[in-house]
């Protein structure tokens, strides 16, 4: 019997901050003692193993115990409890006796199957690995020798093949008479392989093969060899076994891989190669024991089995002899290997085994745990509530134990969302004083579990009943949302989808008008798996504003708002008539004098821009800070665009709501687009003569200003009121449209007229 060692000291881990209180608790408890080798007080010494018996025939299975008396012990065939009777018998050193194996006469049950032995005592439950038993057999012939001509100093090779249980020997008669295998031209390979090489006239005989086994002895048809002169094909340099024979006795799983066979024909270069790949199947065995172990109540118990084999084991746990599954406080890791038992209790007190098994074999290795419960210890905390706080916050509170609450030092409380497996709990610490804790940092809309431990010096006390509760919802965040024009009046609506809308009955609400009308179309509801909506029938010289909005039970999410103007894709079309394939000819004539012509013209542009940079910097658009009506388009982050999208970024409708507080500058750029010139919309640009008279109100100068004087505050879209706004210097430096006619990035708002825009202005706002 093994000896129990002496419980060495351990160090507790060192304390890490913020939860400093929860290593502080458990360093407090007594330290688990060493596991022993194998279980000392219930081991087997002797296990059944697989055998092979021949019907009628009496057979003997082992077992054999080691534990503390009295030792019960019992069989089970297939899992089920073996009945002792007249035909099988349980012997005094716990073998097991069947008196006549039977296979399936007349009906009666048959003695095949898998055996184990059962061993109890008052420490516990252990069971044996399983041990197969099957009925010898033997099968007919599945492929018989085949008559075959070889040439003299050649080589010859006859085949039969035939299935038994055990494996049966096979070996070669000629003529009725066994081969001598002394010789070392005749060769007996595995699979009932017989190689002759070297022929020789007197080699010519009738071959048969002969099978046997404990079952039976089968022999083979007949198969003649004839012997001819002839020119011999010999293989050189390869001599392992026979000619070009590789046989490996005693083989290991390190055998295991692929073989080539390589053969030269002499005196050339042909060359020949065949290849096999050998596979080693080896039982499962152990690399590592599971340790009893000896762990105070209320904390956690670990039992780790490695075990190997080819194929690879799986590994499956019993306690006191039934099978073990995850669940509740028990988890199963790293492929079974690892079995963790938190929050342990006088019933989880057992003999565990691990039982390792493949197509080769099983094996099973046994840990006792043993509980240790302090007397004094306090009972579960009482009265757990959880009541929601808000979506990530969950105040959960409770009572001090009825009895042994004076050795007290704190409290734990145990956390995981009610969906989760056990494993992915974690714990907080909460001081002794205190009888309630907010919990934060959890998900919207889900259901959490929580139940708390108290902790003294000696150990924890049981768990308190758990209790649930669901963090409270909140409406969604603005979807992000992008615009694509199609065409002229049709424009393209895209964004993510978010499957859980749907699981909160919620989804997509879509609202679009063009800017000058104060009322929406919609809502138009969409699905939350739904990424994209396309807007068709629009007005090609209209300026739409877009929103899109995300809801579900709990309301209505801030919108996304987007502007975007069809008119540049309406005059790009225009700008952009069908081709005229008649007139390709003559374009194709006169392709280099259109390249010629392209040079000098970019050259020219290029010089423009340069003189239009350097004066460019001495103009300033008059600007007039005592305009009554201030333009207000709400303007957004200007990032995530790219040529094909055609929006500006709305404000959310909190930022909306704030008249005054969120102003926007706009720069230089962004005006001209808002306000194109005179001559885009096909009026005249007229140019003071006198350059020392005040410009007109309708002079439009180029410059790059920055803004320190005029700036553009954003209000509230649905309190707005739209009025008509004509200022003394209307005339803002605008760009003119891009030279291909296409759209550009528009804000709301943008008018059509460059002395008097049509603007939404907030009722209200701030100087």
């Amino acid at each position: 019997m093994a000896v129990q060692r002496a419980a060495s000291p351990r160090r507790p881990p060192a304390p890490l901050w913020p939860r400093l209180l929860l290593p502080l608790l458990l360093l407090l408890l007594p330290a688990p003692s060493e596991g022993l080798g194998h279980s000392a007080e219930l081991a087997f010494a002797v296990e059944p193993s697989d055998d092979v018996a021949v019907p009628g025939q009496p057979i003997v299975l082992d077992c054999r115990v080691e534990g503390t008396p009295p030792v019960r012990i019992t069989w089970r065939k297939n899992g089920v409890e073996l009945p002792e009777s007249t035909h099988s018998t349980l012997l005094a050193n716990g073998s097991l006796m069947i008196r006549h194996f039977r296979l399936e006469p007349g009906g009666s049950p048959s003695d095949e199957g898998d055996y184990e032995c059962v061993a109890q005592n008052r420490f516990g439950l252990v069971v044996s690995r399983k041990a197969r038993i099957q009925a010898a057999t033997m099968s007919d012939f599945h492929v018989h020798p085949q008559a075959t001509v070889g040439e003299e100093g050649g080589v010859a090779r006859f085949q039969c093949q035939i299935h038994g249980l055990p494996k049966p020997l096979i070996t070669w008669e000629k003529n009725r008479v066994p081969i001598d295998t002394d010789n070392e031209r005749y060769t007996l390979l595995p699979k009932g392989v017989l190689q002759i090489t070297g022929l020789r006239a007197e080699d010519g005989g009738i071959f048969h093969c002969v099978a046997s086994n404990i079952a039976s002895i089968r022999i083979s048809h007949g198969a003649r060899l004839t012997v001819s002169d002839g020119r011999p094909i010999g293989v050189e340099g390869i001599q392992v076994l026979g000619t070009g024979n590789l046989i490996i006795s005693d083989v290991t799983v390190q055998h295991s891989g692929v073989y080539v066979c390589a053969a030269n024909r002499p005196g050339t270069r042909v060359r020949r190669t065949a290849q096999g790949r050998l596979v080693v199947q080896a039982p499962a065995e152990f690399v590592q024991h599971p340790q009893s172990i000896s762990r105070p109540a209320g904390t956690t118990a670990m039992f780790t089995c490695q075990a190997q084999g080819e194929p690879p084991p799986h590994v499956t746990w019993l306690k006191n002899g039934q099978v073990l599954g995850p669940g509740g406080h028990v988890r199963l890791k790293n492929n079974n290997s690892t079995l963790t038992i938190s929050g342990i209790g006088p019933e989880d007190e057992a003999i565990y085994q691990c039982v390792a098994e493949n197509s080769a074999g099983s094996s099973q290795a046994s840990a006792r745990l043993t509980v240790l419960w302090a007397e004094g210890l306090p009972g579960p905390p009482r009265n757990v509530r959880a009541v929601s706080v808000s979506s990530t916050e969950v105040r959960v509170s409770w009572s001090e134990p009825l009895a042994n609450t004076k050795e007290i030092i704190g409290y734990v409380l145990h956390i995981r969302k009610a969906a989760d497996p056990p494993e992915l709990e974690y714990q907080e610490a909460v001081s002794k004083s205190t009888f309630q804790h907010l919990v934060s940092d959890l998900e919207p809309s889900t259901a959490y579990s929580f139940y708390i431990k108290a902790y003294t010096p000696r150990g924890a006390s049981s768990a308190s009943v758990p209790t649930l509760a669901s963090t409270l919802g909140e409406a969604p965040a603005p979807p992000p949302l992008s615009v694509r024009v199609l065409g002229s009046s049709s424009l393209q609506l895209l964004w993510e989808p978010w499957p859980r809308l749907a699981q909160h009955e919620g989804g997509f609400k879509l609202f679009y008008r063009p800017a000058s009308k104060t009322s929406f179309t919609g809502p138009i509801l969409l699905p939350g798996t739904v990424s994209s909506y396309n807007l068709s029938q629009l007005d090609p010289t209209a300026v739409y504003e877009v929103k899109l909005l995300a809801y579900n039970q709990h309301g209505d999410g801030n919108a996304t708002v987007r502007f975007v103007s069809l008119r540049g894709a309406s005059e790009r079309t225009a700008l952009s008539p069908p081709c005229d394939c008649r007139k390709e000819e003559a374009a194709n004539q006169t392709s280099t004098t259109g390249i010629v012509i392209g040079i000098h013209i970019g050259v020219t542009c290029i010089i423009f821009c340069v003189l239009f940079l350097l004066f460019g910097q001495r103009g300033r658009v008059l600007l007039c800070k005592d305009v009554e009506n201030q333009l207000s388009p709400p303007q957004g982050p200007r990032s995530q665009r790219d040529p094909g999208i055609l929006a500006l970024n709305g404000a959310r409708r909190g930022q909306r709501g704030q008249l005054g507080r969120d102003e926007k500058r706009v720069d230089m750029k962004e005006l001209e687009q808002l306000f194109p010139p005179a001559s885009a919309a096909g009026q005249p640009d007229p140019r003071p003569t006198d350059p020392a008279a005040p410009a007109p109100c309708e002079e439009t100068q180029l410059s790059v200003l920055p803004l320190q004087g005029c700036g553009l505050m954003e209000g509230k879209t649905t309190e707005a009121k739209t009025t008509e706004a004509t200022a003394p210097c209307a005339g803002l430096a605008a760009a003119p449209p891009p030279p291909d006619g296409g759209p550009g990035l528009l804000s709301e708002g943008q008018a059509s007229r460059p002395a008097a825009a049509r603007v939404t202005q907030p009722a209200h706002s701030e100087q």
